[in-house]
């Protein structure tokens, strides 16, 4: 037992109440300690408790990962908007603008978690979505493909905190069989901002303006917005339910209600031992693989969206306009996902089930059917959106199986690196001498999500063995373990949810 674990022990001891200090343990321990007396907040109603939690939280975070989708994807929007005269961009230059934004997104992940550890939560989150908005309004002054990746890269600098951040939040409030439904909550920000963005692109292809063009003034629109929204996450999300605007019995239950998850809640302290176990963790690399793998398709897809249905023969208002169903498609994807991994516990399953039907599929109908089948072509595009529901389940995994604080941060920079390198490689698959069939970046989307499903199939038997490992063994229940701050692999009688 190392140095750290010990001392986590003897904070989960009741014998030694005297001691004030728990540097060490989750600060829901302290707040208890400091807080619960008696049974006060067993009065609270628990469902009407989630209720207020969810309004209070779940749309802040819905709109923060709306507008992150929305920002980034304004690009795709531009494509069709003249972006590539205006700037006199080359294919391989716009893809490099595509995948310059995840590798800043790679490159922050780490000083992210850190950062997000030290400093209150919702202030930094909000911070960073003000400063990204800013980034977005900056960029209709860009009239180069020098300007624009400065800007694609200070964008994917500062929204890079979002997804942990959200993770964080997420398993900070819920209990592990609410997260899938949080989180996909949240997420469906994704196919949301689909459809508005595709709106909103076809509302300002309309503007017929000289002194400006109508991709700038969307970029300006949209920015100001999300700065905004920046503000209002500052002022009204709280930091953590300690710090909360429940009433003092609800504060006490909201954080009573986790012990069951034995994951703690926060914890400002950063532990080296625990950074090192995840990089020691076979299922951070599984899920790293798996994200990775997943996000290949979703970086090709996602940044040549608006080129690849064009080049089916659309023009540009109705390239604009047919992304919407994709979309919807998605939105309804991340519902019905994650609703089944929440209710069945099967969020493995369903990852496997919607890459297999969006990414296979709907891959092999782009990459295989003939150019003169738009109509096969086109739907093959649209279920490839079938796999927005696979990154939320990604995310779930991250907030419900990962214990101690510092390792949560680790694994969800870990899980996004993976997603931005994914991304990264995704449009380079997309070359000129491929134009304008593009066909080897299609096969590969057939490629990656194959290996998918059985990465997840390993990953899956992982956690069953491991689970069967714990049950035989004899554990005995220490009080307070669950807010000690100690990682999956210390604390024995934590299940891992697969």
């Amino acid at each position: 037992m190392g140095h750290d674990e010990i001392r986590n022990d003897s904070i989960a001891d009741e014998a030694a109440p005297e001691k004030p200090i728990y540097s060490d343990a989750d600060k829901a321990l302290e707040f208890l300690a400091v807080n619960e007396q008696g049974d006060e907040h067993t009065i609270v109603d628990e469902k009407k408790l989630v209720k207020r939690i969810d309004w209070m939280i779940v749309p802040i975070m819905f709109a923060c990962y709306f507008l992150q989708y929305l920002d980034k994807s304004l690009l795709n929007y531009a494509a069709v908007m003249g972006i590539f005269e205006d700037a006199n961009l080359t294919t391989q230059q716009y893809g490099t603008l595509s995948w310059l934004f995840y590798l800043a997104f790679l490159i922050f992940e780490m000083p992210h978690g850190y950062m997000m550890q030290r400093f209150p939560l919702a202030k930094y989150l909000g911070t960073m979505v003000c400063l990204w908005g800013a980034v977005v309004a900056c960029t209709a002054a860009c009239n180069s493909y020098a300007s624009l990746a400065a800007c694609r890269f200070l964008l994917g600098m500062f929204e890079s905190a979002v997804s942990p951040s959200l993770i964080l939040v997420t398993s900070m409030w819920y209990k592990r069989h609410e997260q899938p439904k949080r989180v996909g909550f949240w997420y469906m920000g994704v196919g949301c901002a689909v459809m508005a963005g595709s709106l909103i692109s076809y509302g300002f292809q309309h503007y017929t303006g000289d002194k400006f063009n109508n991709w700038q003034i969307m970029f300006l629109c949209v920015g100001l917005v999300t700065i905004a929204a920046g503000i209002v996450v500052i002022l009204f999300l709280p930091d953590n339910p300690m710090s909360s605007r429940l009433s003092h019995a609800e504060k006490i239950m909201a954080v009573e209600r986790l012990r069951e998850n034995n994951t703690g809640i926060e914890n400002k302290h950063f532990k080296p031992y625990q950074f090192f176990e995840a990089l020691r963790d076979p299922q951070v690399w599984l899920l790293a693989y798996i994200t990775t793998a997943a996000s290949i398709p979703n970086g090709a897809v996602g940044s040549f969206q608006s080129v690849l249905i064009k080049s089916f023969g659309f023009s540009d208002k109705e390239t604009a306009l047919i992304q919407i169903p994709g979309g919807f498609i998605a939105v309804v994807s991340v519902i019905t996902g994650t609703q089944i991994a929440a209710r069945y516990n099967r969020r493995g399953l369903m990852q496997i089930v919607w890459t297999a039907w969006g990414g296979i599929l709907g891959g092999s109908l782009i990459a295989f059917l003939p150019s003169e089948n738009k109509a096969g072509r086109l739907v093959g595009n649209y279920f490839t959106h079938l796999t927005g529901a696979f990154l939320p389940l990604s995310y779930s995994f991250a907030a419900c199986n990962f214990a101690g604080h510092t390792k949560k941060i680790t694994i969800n920079a870990i899980l996004l690196m993976s997603f931005c390198l994914g991304n990264i490689i995704g449009p380079l698959t997309f070359r000129d001498e491929d134009g304008p069939e593009f066909v080897p970046a299609k096969v590969t989307i057939v490629a990656v999500d194959s290996s998918v499903c059985v990465a997840i199939l390993i990953l899956l038997g992982y956690y069953r063995w491991e689970n069967r490992r714990r049950d035989k063994a004899e554990i005995e229940h220490r009080p307070n373990i669950e807010f000690s701050d100690m990682t999956d692999k210390q604390n024995q009688e934590l299940r891992y949810k697969y």
